[in-house]
């Protein structure tokens, strides 16, 4: 009964979602599917950014690093959240300043010329992608959860029904589920927490603050300083203006609702951050001690909520799951049409929205293919930010804040500190155990310094 019930909860969760997107109405033209028609008012920049930064990462995955490392990771965290706020006074406004600008590519296009543009849309692309394969991870597990199946089957359901609205709503309908989604989890998680604190935890606020201080203690433990400094250069520049996020500040009405929809976004995220490292927390005196990480949310509802709560809170981590994947295909579709394709194409809009489509489907089948390799959901997105911040923020943030950008130095940056990144993530991680978006960022920025000077002294010379 209790397994009818949540599937039953779950289904009609699905069935409303879908009434919702469908109500958004699909995309008639590129723009639309691509900024919603730079028309979106601050209620939505704001929702859609929670809900798509919130994801099963800011959830499922800081519940388990709670359970693990108790506020070591709340402090990490706000790195975070203090990244949006300083994006929102000092990045958004500028990007949303610009004319005609669909995607960070085409920022950058703008500032550089066209081969820095295509550069950062293949860029673009693939950690969308594989930010999407993290995502489909987390679907998988919760979807295996509430039917049973085998996780390459839950994958493919959640990343179909998403896909399947993404596709054909755009920006558009994903800003708007989004906002659904997130009134969704925005309520359920914290009022899940406030019933584990009055009910189910033995001895009140001092078992909490005695199993604050264990957990703590055990991560300061088992984590050296250059792992913190790491984590908080990754939690701090590794998600910052992401294509998802890029195409929220691009998308507002004005440069105040960009502005101000981050600002508010990264002040949600503090209160957000602190419930899950509670609820991690909480769960010490109540699961056993060892439950992998990605489950503690999951053990701790179950363990703890009636059938109904219990049902409540799968509905609410289908729709995080949701949320943030719906913005990732999106994005990812919209960067390769705009800065990988057109560059190369004088493409008609219909053609450009076929292509934008049909780049949905084949980054959402590539996230699903991709979701068995991700290690765990915190694990998957360090990889993520490793990648992205040396990769693109040093070409991006210079370029917007300088008068001749050099195009020579946006390629340098980006090439090299892509390179960089993926040698230390993946050739030797083991070795110098050295985070590696530290040398990344170093050497990207290294990189832009140098390719400044070079194409500097060459327009000297001639």
């Amino acid at each position: 009964m209790h397994t009818v019930f949540s599937m039953a909860v779950v289904a009609a969760y699905v069935v409303v979602l879908t009434f919702v997107a469908v109500r958004a109405r699909a995309a008639r033209e590129f723009k639309e599917f691509s900024l919603a028609r730079r028309a979106l008012p601050l209620a939505l920049v704001f929702g859609s950014l929670a809900a798509t930064y919130v994801g099963p990462g800011f959830s499922i995955g800081f519940v388990g690093r709670g359970f693990n490392s108790g506020l070591l990771f709340l402090g990490i965290g706000l790195a975070y959240s203090a990244q949006n706020i300083l994006v929102g006074l000092l990045v958004a406004p500028r990007l949303r300043a610009l004319k005609n600008c669909h995607t960070l590519g085409d920022a950058i296009g703008q500032k550089y010329n066209r081969d820095c543009q295509v550069l950062a849309g293949i860029i673009s692309v693939g950690l969308c992608a594989g930010f999407a394969a993290v995502m489909a991870k987390a679907g998988g597990d919760v979807l295996k959860n509430i039917f049973g199946l085998p996780h390459w089957s839950s994958v493919v359901i959640v990343v179909g029904v998403t896909a399947l609205y993404t596709t054909f709503g755009g920006l558009r309908a994903s800003v708007i589920t989004d906002a659904f989604q997130f009134s969704a989890f925005a309520i359920l998680l914290p009022i899940t927490l406030l019933f584990v604190l009055l009910f189910h935890l033995d001895g009140g606020a001092a078992t909490f603050a005695k199993e604050a201080s264990a957990a703590t203690s055990n991560g300061l433990g088992s984590t050296s300083y250059i792992e913190i400094v790491g984590l908080v250069t990754a939690f701090l520049l590794g998600e910052t203006l992401i294509p998802p996020y890029a195409n929220r500040a691009l998308a507002s009405r004005t440069t105040r609702i960009s502005r101000n929809g981050f600002i508010s976004a990264g002040i949600f995220s503090v209160a957000w951050f602190m419930v899950m490292a509670a609820l991690g927390i909480s769960a010490r005196s109540i699961i056993p001690e060892g439950t992998v990480e990605d489950d503690v949310l999951l053990k701790l509802v179950k363990s703890v909520m009636p059938a109904e709560g219990y049902a409540l809170l799968l509905v609410v981590l289908v729709s995080i799951v949701m949320s943030s994947l719906d913005s990732l295909l999106n994005a990812g579709a919209v960067a390769f049409t705009q800065d990988i394709v057109k560059p190369f194409a004088n493409v008609p809009d219909d053609k450009a929205l076929i292509i934008g489509r049909s780049a949905t489907i084949i980054i959402a089948a590539i996230a699903a293919v991709g979701a068995v390799a991700v290690p765990s959901i915190i694990s998957g997105l360090l990889i993520c930010y490793s990648i992205w911040a040396p990769a693109i923020l040093p070409a991006l943030i210079i370029g917007l804040w300088i008068k001749r950008p050099r195009p020579l130095a946006g390629i340098l940056s980006m090439g090299i500190g892509t390179l960089v990144a993926v040698y230390f993530q993946f050739i030797i991680p083991s070795v110098t155990k050295v985070p590696a978006i530290i040398p990344a960022l170093g050497a990207a920025l290294l990189a832009y310094v140098v390719g400044h000077w070079i194409a500097k002294i060459r327009e000297e010379r001639k």
